[in-house]
């Protein structure tokens, strides 16, 4: 239950438009319900704006969509990450709107509650097309969080007259999210010409000496510009995640 509707309770409570037993009943699985498999942390979303996430490798389709049911009987944005088509089958049988986000490998039931009209605005960059998928995990987390996103693909440093023909979408961004795999030297170029925050994301993307990631993952961590931070490898959740939240959180200059 997130504060919306945690605060539309109490209201209905106050008017006498609910009996005190009623909300017992609806509050019942806070803070956390337990289905034996998992417990669900239901505060969460009432603790840092954003509900529990669904991690779905590990876990059988049964139950990522008892979980998933159980998480939009509380009113919550659902998200189950590298999703399988065989888990959205799951889930789309318990909650029909369900949407699958084929290349992010997010399943998805409900939109976010808050337009996405304020805070700033997050661009998710990709250095190759192989790197989309993560770029779009990215992506799909920046928008379920209720935040405006831009996307800007296929612009890494083996052409980079491509990201240059964008500078003004790169000045326009609250906070930049940039995908990179190989040597991945992307987010250094885009810290150097901005002045918003970094998000760097290295992908498995690369031949044998990239060694699934790690290269990128270490050329990242070492980058000389400035602003640019660095989550794990192939993680488009994490960045996505945390650009909402710089994102929620920005404000213009004067």
């Amino acid at each position: 239950m997130d504060e919306s509707r945690l605060r539309q309770l109490l209201d209905e409570i106050a008017s006498g438009q609910v009996e005190v037993q009623a909300a017992l009943d609806r509050l019942r699985g806070m803070p956390f319900e337990d289905l034996g498999f998992a417990k669900i942390d239901h505060h969460r979303a009432l603790r840092t704006g954003f509900p529990e996430v669904i991690f779905c490798p590990g876990k059988t389709p049964e139950q990522i969509s008892r979980i998933a049911a159980a998480m939009r009987e509380q009113g919550q944005v659902v998200l189950a990450t590298h999703a399988s088509t065989e888990a959205y089958q799951a889930v789309q049988a318990v909650a029909s709107e369900a949407v699958y986000h084929e290349q992010a490998q997010i399943v998805q039931v409900g939109q976010p509650k808050v337009t996405p009209s304020q805070g700033g605005l997050v661009l998710v960059v990709s250095a190759g097309t192989s790197d989309i998928p993560v770029a779009e995990e990215a992506r799909v987390t920046v928008a379920a969080a209720g935040c405006q996103v831009q996307s800007l693909y296929d612009v890494g440093v083996a052409g980079l007259h491509r990201l240059l023909d964008h500078r003004e979408m790169l000045e326009q961004a609250a906070v930049i999210i940039v995908v990179a795999g190989m040597e991945g030297a992307l987010p250094s170029v885009v810290g150097g010409l901005v002045s918003a925050p970094v998000i760097a994301v290295p992908t498995s993307v690369g031949y044998g000496a990239s060694f699934g990631g790690v290269a990128a993952l270490l050329a990242m961590l070492n980058s000389c510009a400035s602003g640019v931070v660095v989550v794990n490898i192939d993680n488009g959740f994490g960045a996505g995640y945390f650009a909402a939240l710089l994102a929620k959180n920005w404000r213009t200059q004067d």
